[in-house]
């Protein structure tokens, strides 16, 4: 049986996909496409809008060659039409002959519309220093 939680880590699933894909289309496809999303990368200000955040991936994806995620700690909420899913992000990148690795603590917020789990808000912070996890789960 296919629950709301498993389509929601479905759609998370999907969108650490697009990301590693550096594909333009694919990350478009998980996103709500109207003018209230909103998207906080790491290092950057707030980003409002369909338009603003689709630049802000081609400009991510323009600008590297690599990226893996491994996902930790993954906790994911439901409620009614909304959920949110926290997540640590272990990432290794590559850019030309630089390798680069980074720890992130995500909020991913999803909307159920017609069409499925939407990506309506995606916000990502640097971790400085990891918490002791009592139980570490890997997602990915």
């Amino acid at each position: 049986m296919v629950t709301e939680e498993n389509q929601i880590a479905t759609a998370n699933e999907a969108f650490y996909r697009a990301f590693e894909s550096l594909d333009l289309g694919k990350m478009e496809k998980v996103w709500a496409k109207d003018s209230t999303i909103q998207c906080i990368h790491p290092g950057w200000g707030a980003l409002r809008g369909w338009e603003a955040v689709m630049a802000s991936w081609q400009r991510i994806f323009h600008n590297t060659e690599e990226i893996r995620f491994v996902l930790t700690e993954a906790r994911i909420q439901l409620r009614d039409s909304l959920a949110w899913v926290t997540v640590y992000e272990n990432i290794s990148s590559r850019v030309g002959e630089e390798s680069a690795s980074a720890i992130v603590l995500a909020t991913n917020i999803y909307e159920k519309r017609p069409a499925g789990w939407l990506m309506i808000h995606h916000h990502g912070s640097t971790v400085a220093q990891l918490p002791a996890f009592p139980d570490p789960s890997t997602v990915h």
